[in-house]
């Protein structure tokens, strides 16, 4: 029998799960894949610079995005193109400037739409059991005679 092989994954996809910027990582972390069992260690026990980065950046744009409650493309629009500290953040989110407002807002209402879209559906989805539901009942009640 062989050997079961360990599973790894590039530096960046790793950095990606682990929400941190690859360039900022260290060296022997860049450059070398990273095995399952290694990120969970990571994650459960990280260290110093893992907290360093994670606590003050600089952050990858989904992460920057998501603490100024924008998308991604929000970012490109306002012209975020390079990572952010957790300090720049904080600057913009006490001083918003207007594309930060507008995105903001535009994140809000597309929000919005989404439960109001998952709400729709799942009426929907209770009409249709419901239905199917008295329909069963009806046919049994049709055999019962």
């Amino acid at each position: 029998m062989s050997e079961k092989k360990t599973q790894t994954m590039k530096p960046a996809t790793a950095a990606q799960k682990l929400g941190i910027l690859l360039e900022a990582a260290p060296e022997e972390f860049q450059s070398a894949p990273v095995s399952r069992t290694e990120l969970a260690a990571l994650e459960a026990k990280p260290p110093a610079w893992l907290v360093e980065l994670r606590a003050n950046g600089p952050h990858p744009k989904q992460v920057v995005a998501a603490k100024l409650g924008v998308s991604i493309s929000g970012l490109v629009r306002g012209t975020v193109t390079e990572p952010l500290t957790s300090a720049e953040i904080q600057a913009l989110l006490q001083q918003p400037p207007a594309w930060l407002v507008t995105e903001r807002a535009t994140q809000y209402e597309v929000r919005e739409e989404q439960i109001r879209v998952k709400d729709r559906d799942a009426e929907r989805a209770r009409k249709i059991a419901h239905v199917a539901r008295q329909a069963a009942q009806n046919e049994k009640a049709g055999r019962g005679r």
